[in-house]
């Protein structure tokens, strides 16, 4: 066969089955990136441009390797859900870059965060002054939630790392 002809039939039919494959991996498959999706989302593209581009893997293991990524991807996760230890593994805990109106500078030290970011996600989210804002959180997925406002409760705070242990 033909090259060209290969990668044509191969990739139409590569990327079907990757399309069916991570519909039926569930949501998580493509959810908000943290290292282990992004590892698994290499592992996904790398695998279909070989399947592409190589004519010595055949379909059926292109396939199968589809299928292993995104199994081994189910397992992964599944597994956190019910370990803490596979949890701490695979993904990194939020950490509070902000407080009360203090930066916390050795957290954003830790984290590679400079106060500019901080003061860039404040105002992303319409706040004009750094008082008004209760906390600034580094997600796992290297986002920043702003919380406004100093509430009664830290209760969305549980979990983050660096958070006071005299709450309130």
């Amino acid at each position: 066969m033909h090259p060209v002809v290969h990668t044509l039939i191969i990739g139409v039919i590569s990327y079907l089955v990757l399309i069916v494959i991570i519909r039926l991996s569930g949501k998580r498959t493509l959810s908000k990136w943290n290292a282990f999706d992004f590892v698994v989302t290499i592992a996904l593209g790398s695998t279909l441009s070989t399947a592409l581009v190589s004519t010595e893997v055949s379909l059926a293991q292109s396939i199968t390797a589809f299928i292993l990524i995104v199994a081994l991807q189910f397992v992964i996760t599944f597994s956190s859900v019910r370990s803490s230890w596979v949890k701490n593994l695979v993904k990194s805990q939020p950490t509070l870059l902000f407080f009360q109106g203090q930066f916390r500078e050795e957290t954003m030290a830790q984290e590679r965060v400079v106060e500019a970011e901080v003061l860039a996600a404040i105002r992303e989210n319409g706040i004009a002054d750094v008082e008004a804002v209760h906390a600034v959180v580094l997600e796992t997925d290297g986002s920043f939630s702003v919380i406004p406002g100093a509430g009664n409760s830290d209760s969305a705070l549980d979990g983050v790392a660096g958070i006071p242990s005299s709450k309130g």
